[in-house]
């Protein structure tokens, strides 16, 4: 990898994984970017931002910080104050203000049909955590996705916590207030409106913000290359 290069550190939200970054993941190392996905705990707004603030420490090297969904709460947390980080990517990610959590953002703007589609199960520490459920999750998380790969999708999503869902931003200074920040997303995304998003970016003040028609919540799944085009962006390299 090229030393002079930022790390592009990935961080997934509620419902993925990982490797749903693998095609982005691919085309970023074509360009020989050293590239982390990060195992979101799913479990706390402050506790999944220590670890993956941990996890840029490691890098040890300036980082562009890349949230979707639920990640981008995570993200704006975790690069608050640190030096390390040197722009933002919202992928149809939250972009929140001080004390502003995921459910209380996603009710802004009408269009969202997600709370339909969950599932609720105890959890041994207490509260819940909620799940897509299988039927609804081809057409609420990733309608542009092939059905078969959709299946596979929903059925190695990561449950959140009814605690990270409600969880208030807790940091004071959002990193967007600081830090240069990118936003993509899908018209079609029912689980962040486009207007919700449209609003984030502008508040941020978005160095480039990419409305991807047609496109769903997944779109690091269906449409690598639009998402890989905004990181490249955040990176200072031209697509």
């Amino acid at each position: 990898m090229t030393d002079t290069k930022p790390a592009v550190v990935l961080v997934h939200g509620a419902f993925a994984e990982s490797a749903s970054w693998n095609r982005v993941i691919e085309q970023l190392q074509e360009k020989s970017f050293d590239v982390t996905a990060v195992a979101n705990p799913l479990r706390s707004v402050a506790g999944d931002a220590a670890y993956v603030h941990d996890v840029i420490v490691g890098i040890g090297k300036p980082v562009v910080l890349v949230g979707h969904s639920y990640g981008g709460l995570v993200i704006t947390e975790a690069a608050a104050g640190n030096d390390a980080v040197i722009a933002l990517t919202y992928v149809a990610g939250f972009a929140p203000e001080h004390g502003e959590s995921a459910l209380e953002l996603s009710g802004k703007f009408p269009g969202s049909t997600l709370g339909a589609a969950l599932a609720a199960y105890p959890v041994s520490t207490g509260g819940n955590e909620f799940a897509i459920t299988t039927q609804a999750f081809h057409h609420q998380f990733a309608a542009d996705v092939p059905a078969a790969e959709a299946a596979l999708m929903a059925a190695s999503q990561r449950p959140v916590t009814e605690a990270a869902l409600t969880d208030g931003l807790p940091t004071t200074s959002p990193a967007w207030r600081t830090i240069p920040s990118w936003f993509v997303f899908g018209s079609e995304d029912l689980n962040i409106p486009a207007a919700l998003q449209r609003f984030m970016a502008e508040r941020a003040g978005s160095r480039g913000t990419y409305e991807i028609p047609g496109a769903s919540h997944a779109l690091s799944v269906s449409r690598p290359d639009a998402v890989t085009a905004a990181i490249l962006a955040a990176t200072g390299t031209a697509a």
